[in-house]
């Protein structure tokens, strides 16, 4: 199975500033947004109903790390089946359909993610739920979110799936 990435960006062109009533809304929807992107491009889910194990939504109920950055970041940096990702050192690295998850207090705790859905010569260009936003320069660092000492992963897809 491939990764579609421009099946994944159309998705995200198309429901930045809205919500597909198909999937659950969260006040903090960000991740959420970011996985129905991923599941646009053909990311295949597994793990269900285990909400601490794997990624899917189905039955009511998702995954942790569906719907939380958190969550999202340890998945996508351990996975070895269905979804899966390699992280880099850059966000120059990334492609459109490659994902970027946040710790703006560099605490530890990642809080936000975007998905790569254009670029500006080498720099990607996000968008992202929660604070809707399309084509928004990567980094934040015009968001009153945005930290000197924030914390960023660079997640590129893998293309093909197991």
């Amino acid at each position: 199975m491939l990764y579609d990435r421009l099946a994944a960006v159309r998705y995200a062109d198309e429901w930045w500033n809205s919500y597909n009533p198909a999937y659950p809304k969260f006040d903090v929807d960000c991740t959420n947004y970011i996985s129905q992107c991923l599941r646009a491009g053909g990311a295949p889910m597994w793990g269900y109903p285990n909400r601490e194990r794997g990624w899917w939504i189905g039955g009511g109920t998702w995954s942790f790390s569906w719907s939380t950055s958190h969550s999202l970041r340890w998945y996508l940096a351990g996975s070895t089946r269905g979804l899966t990702a390699t992280q880099v050192s850059s966000a120059e690295q990334l492609d459109l359909g490659d994902v970027i998850v946040y710790d703006f207090q560099n605490d530890g705790r990642f809080d936000h993610s975007t998905i790569v859905t254009a670029k500006n010569g080498s720099e990607p260009l996000v968008n992202a739920h929660t604070y809707n936003v399309k084509h928004r320069t990567w980094d934040y660092k015009d968001s009153y979110a945005y930290r000197p000492n924030a914390k960023y992963i660079f997640f590129k897809i893998n293309d093909n799936f197991t």
